[in-house]
């Protein structure tokens, strides 16, 4: 464990590595993510129209149910509240306390934020064709140029919201 009981990124990187190797050797798929959620909302949109979602060309192709990359975005719940239990930092709270500190106890403009956050994420995700697990993780896995780059993207994005959001602010 590092600072403050949470843990090691070295351990967690090392660890996501040997699932990332389970993955490909027991179901010979690679990492991604964000046709679940795409999926997700077939689903849901099948209650309601079925026939709509049937002539989708993308539904075609991904046909909307719940398969091993749903289970995997469950798993990554799940193991996140297993490793907040494991590390004693697992508590429940409506605002993060570095938000609040930053940002103040509104819970309505952090909502909107949130909001506006995923709708912009799931935009990217959906042009760029996948997540930075598939383009990132995947990518890097098999040695391609175009997972680096889009890691190295990736870094350089969440350093400069970083900055932005919480310049200034004490180093957690």
């Amino acid at each position: 464990m590092s600072k403050k009981g949470s843990w090691s990124p070295y351990f967690a990187g090392a660890l996501s590595g040997v699932v990332a190797i389970g993955s490909v050797w027991f179901v010979g798929k690679y990492f991604g993510a964000s046709t679940s959620f795409v999926k997700s909302a077939g689903m849901i949109e099948q209650i309601f129209s079925p026939e709509r979602v049937a002539q989708m060309p993308y539904f075609i192709k991904e046909v909307p149910a719940i398969d091993w990359q749903w289970m995997f975005v469950l798993g990554i719940a799940l193991g996140a509240f297993v490793a907040s239990k494991l590390s004693g930092t697992f508590k429940i709270q409506m605002i993060p306390d570095m938000w609040a500190e930053r940002f103040g106890i509104a819970t309505r403009p952090r909502a909107i934020a949130a909001f506006i956050g995923g709708i912009i994420a799931m935009f990217g995700v959906r042009l760029a064709n996948g997540c930075p697990s598939g383009h990132g993780l995947a990518g890097a896995s098999q040695l391609a140029v175009s997972g680096y780059l889009a890691l190295i993207c990736f870094f350089i994005g969440g350093m400069i919201s970083a900055n932005l959001l919480y310049k200034g602010g004490e180093q957690r």
